[in-house]
């Protein structure tokens, strides 16, 4: 599993790719820092609870993750790798864990750049550090469980173009989940929108980026990542059994 995960951040970090996703997301974050450091030198406070800025961080991650997904198993059937892999000795579980793997370490690599700007905000005023943490948590969780919806998405396709487009559609989709379910139409029938809130990511992401870290919200995220790998485990094996 390890060289296969080896393999995958080699085709990241050996390239402009994962630095070229970094400086855009640091880009966009640094944006939304000084928007939100406006706010408060006009509101004349120096508590931050970076609150805000994670609501913001979720719409450009819609924006890069699936891109980062894309090429995860659309490029191994482009390229004509696909076949190696799959007469490989490794296991289509393992496979998938380790290109999940390596994914959340680019992730995680995105992330760690922003923590210059809470250290920032320290040393010129007061960050509310119980959020700022639950922040963290919170958008890790909601970032892995995209990811491995993105790499669903990548293994039903050979187009990483296609897979990345389809990838922007579903997750906006499934960010104004709670929306649609609260509105007039849908409100009226109580099942379909206790059905559709069982699906939203975002009220349970609100929790965090409050300062609260509840069982309920993180076995969400949990078993949603759980299922995505498994259906992906699925899909690939299913293709592995078919070309034998």
């Amino acid at each position: 599993m390890f060289p296969i995960y080896k393999k995958e951040l080699q085709s990241f970090f050996y390239t402009p790719f994962a630095y070229a996703m970094a400086m855009l997301f640091m880009l966009l974050f640094s944006l939304s820092f000084s928007t939100g450091i406006a706010r408060l030198n006009d509101s004349h406070t120096w508590a931050f609870s970076f609150t805000e800025m994670f609501y913001s961080v979720i719409l450009y991650f819609i924006f890069l993750l699936p891109i980062l997904t894309m090429r995860t198993f659309a490029d191994e059937r482009k390229n004509g790798t696909e076949v190696l892999l799959m007469t490989s000795p490794v296991s289509t579980g393992r496979i998938v864990i380790a290109k999940f793997l390596a994914n959340i370490t680019v992730y995680l690599f995105m992330l760690a750049g922003t923590v210059i700007f809470p250290i920032i905000t320290a040393i010129k005023g007061e960050v509310v550090m119980s959020q700022l943490i639950c922040a963290y948590i919170g958008i890790f969780f909601w970032g892995a469980m995209y990811i491995a919806l993105g790499m669903l998405i990548s293994a039903f396709t050979e187009n990483s173009i296609i897979a990345a487009i389809i990838g922007e559609v579903v997750m906006f989709a499934l960010l104004f989940v709670d929306d649609f379910a609260n509105t007039p139409f849908i409100s009226q029938y109580p099942a379909i929108k206790k059905f559709l809130y069982a699906f939203a990511a975002q009220p349970r992401f609100s929790y965090f980026s409050e300062g609260f870290i509840r069982l309920s919200d993180l076995t969400f995220f949990l078993s949603a990542i759980i299922v995505l790998l498994i259906w992906t485990y699925i899909a690939i094996e299913k293709r592995r059994w078919n070309r034998g």
